[in-house]
């Protein structure tokens, strides 16, 4: 069945294009999603209304997610976690967490649009990607900070002085 694209989709093309799909993924998917339109003569002739809309939005959305880009490339997020020895984490960083200290910024962004080429693991700086649009990607810089309780280290040399006071006396 050959139905025009009322958004982007990434599996089947642009906004605005003609493209041939499954009956049941048209009436059962597309169509209910109001994402295509069926291409009869009469959708024919609103294609090229369609295509200037389409492309006209697409435009406004490329405006905001590059401007959205530019304001995280420029930030950095900071998380606290747990940490054992050589600075290795009880757990990962996830993008939820990420995802949330984004909104605590005042920026939402979903955690599936959130890329980690591997898990956050160790505490430092890391650099993760943002698919803020399909053809738009930043680049998030997060640093991971031991939390107060979690260097065991620190308890270790504060008990150590008191020991060293109380075998003097």
């Amino acid at each position: 069945m050959q139905v025009i694209l009322k958004e982007t989709l990434d599996n089947l093309g642009e906004a605005g294009s003609v493209v041939n799909v499954k009956d049941g993924y048209a009436r059962n998917y597309l169509f209910p999603r109001n994402l295509a339109a069926a291409a009869t003569p009469g959708m024919q002739r609103q294609l090229e209304h369609l295509k200037r809309l389409a492309e006209k939005k697409r435009l406004k959305e490329l405006r905001t997610a590059e401007d959205l880009r530019d304001r995280l490339e420029s930030m950095e997020v900071v998380l606290q976690a747990r940490a054992g020895e050589k600075d290795k984490l009880y757990g990962s960083i996830t993008t939820s967490q990420i995802s949330e200290a984004l909104a605590a910024d005042g920026i939402q962004i979903d955690r599936r649009k959130l890329v980690l080429e591997h898990p956050i693991r160790e505490l430092g700086e890391h650099t993760i990607r943002i698919k803020v649009d399909p053809k738009v990607t930043a680049q998030l810089k997060v640093t991971v900070k031991p939390s107060a309780d979690s260097t065991s280290e620190s308890l270790f040399s504060a008990a150590q002085p008191a020991a060293e006071s109380t075998s003097a006396e």
